[in-house]
């Protein structure tokens, strides 16, 4: 009787019939655990329904970041297998924080109880509704944060290559603007006549043209020093000016045109003021170049999150998705030297979706192709349409998925990889994903070539339009 009225005060039992808490007494048994005791196991088959009469439980699962807890249970609330739920067996273990007094009842007895109590079933089947949804929820969530960890890793080192190029160049650029300055002002002391500043205006104009297709050889490169360094010996000039004039595309022919118009002083000063003025442009092309190569990795960065959308279904493209996608891996790509290509069947129709959430499916699809491969493997992502569908197939062609694993690989926690490398909720978030944009995910696996496939629908407007 003294169990059956601490019952009837607990939280979420306590509003069932009298006779339906006696029902739980008779049919249950007491058990008291000691902190730290571990009450159902990981991969273990779960052996009943806890009622938490006092105390704390903890269940933790396995984070790249280590274990983290997800789910706890206090006085007043229940744990364990519940009515009609699905759950074969725990992703952590649910450890007793502080000694801890249950309630317990076996697994066998259930469908006694949904049968005898059904107050107490009605109230455990709602509970398991909210477990589901916070499970659900928190998994997302972490899951999220995982790829955020991992895009993060990447773009640091993507963003780090241009930015130092920018940061070397511009110190580069103030030295070479005062050798410009210098060389500026000792060309204008040396007063040349109209024919010599026509033969300069010739030499600067050599020096700076458009370099040819192809980058020279480290080889050809220190061929074209040394020849320019002996022309300069010839002439009694500074032989530390050939790295610069190196760099640019004046020839061994041009700069014997200048030498027989200027000489002495007055030639070292045009040479000096002609490989410096190249300098500048080269760095402020560079420079360009590094600040182009950030904008563009920031807009893709924006376009595969798609934080500038509200998050509602809309017709989309999903070639604009997939190209910042692999924008975004890029630098894990490269870090294998793997070649990922991209084929958009042109005029594609549009599909109706959540944007930020197919991006996400993309993401986790070709990062785990990238995980598969070895170095210099490939991944190929194609998009066509096929029938009422927007056919996406992400390929590659690591070593396979065995057929035992892949019966399992879309099942929540289920993950082969190396313990905090991985929480086996990539391809689970990414099944439901597809599931809330109304697609379709398959997989096919053989040695040597693995295929993703998501079919999503055409969007009606989409669809209208190319057809008509």
């Amino acid at each position: 009787m003294d169990l059956i009225e601490r019952l009837a005060e607990h939280k979420a039992l306590g509003s069932a019939p009298r006779e339906e808490l006696a029902w739980l007494v008779e049919h249950g048994t007491l058990r008291h655990l000691e902190a730290g005791e571990i009450l159902t196991h990981k991969g273990k088959q779960v052996e009943g329904l806890y009622v938490v009469l006092t105390g704390h439980v903890a269940l933790s699962v396995d984070r790249p970041t280590g274990p983290q807890k997800v789910i706890e249970w206090r006085a007043g609330e229940v744990s364990g297998i519940l009515p009609f739920s699905r759950l074969k067996s725990p992703p952590g273990d649910a450890v007793a924080v502080e000694p801890t007094e249950i309630l317990s009842l076996p697994r066998e007895q259930l469908q006694a109880l949904t049968r005898a109590c059904f107050q107490i079933t009605n109230i455990l089947v709602h509970m398991m509704i909210d477990r589901a949804r916070l499970f659900t929820s928190s998994d997302l969530q972490n899951e999220k944060m995982i790829s955020l960890g991992k895009l993060s890793a990447g773009l640091a080192h993507e963003l780090n290559n241009p930015a130092s190029a920018i940061e070397r160049n511009a110190t580069l650029l103030e030295d070479r603007l005062a050798e410009a300055e210098a060389a500026t002002h000792a060309l204008g002391v040396a007063r040349l006549s109209d024919a010599q500043l026509a033969a300069v205006e010739s030499t600067r104009t050599a020096c700076i043209a458009k370099a040819p297709a192809g980058v020279r050889s480290p080889v050809q490169q220190a061929e074209r020093e040394e020849q320019i360094a002996d022309w300069l010996a010839d002439h009694g000039l500074d032989e530390n000016m050939a790295d610069a004039l190196a760099d640019t595309q004046v020839s061994i022919a041009a700069l014997d045109e200048l030498a027989g118009v200027v000489e002495g002083n007055a030639l070292e000063a045009v040479l000096r003021w002609a490989a410096s003025g190249c300098a500048v442009r080269s760095l402020a092309a560079e420079i360009q170049e590094s600040a182009m190569h950030i904008s563009g990795l920031v807009s893709a960065i924006k376009g595969f999150t798609h934080m500038d959308q509200a998050m509602v279904a809309e017709p989309l493209d999903v070639g604009p998705g997939l190209g910042h996608t692999v924008a975004v891996l890029r630098s894990k790509a490269g870090q294998k030297s793997a070649a990922v290509s991209i084929e958009v069947e042109p005029g594609l129709p549009r599909v109706r979706g959540f944007a930020g959430e197919l991006n996400q499916i993309w993401g986790n699809l070709i990062d785990n192709a990238l995980d598969a491969i070895a170095d210099n493997g490939c991944v190929q992502v194609t998009a066509k349409r096929e029938g009422g569908r927007v056919v996406v197939r992400i390929v590659d062609d690591g070593p396979g998925i065995p057929p035992s694993v892949r019966e399992h690989i879309f099942d929540p926690f289920f993950t082969t990889k190396p313990m905090g490398q991985g929480t086996g909720l990539g391809l689970d978030i990414v099944r439901r994903l597809v599931v809330h944009n109304d697609g379709t995910i398959e997989l096919e696996s053989v040695p040597g070539r693995t295929e993703f496939r998501v079919g999503l629908p055409i969007a009606e407007d989409s669809a209208g339009a190319r057809n008509e």
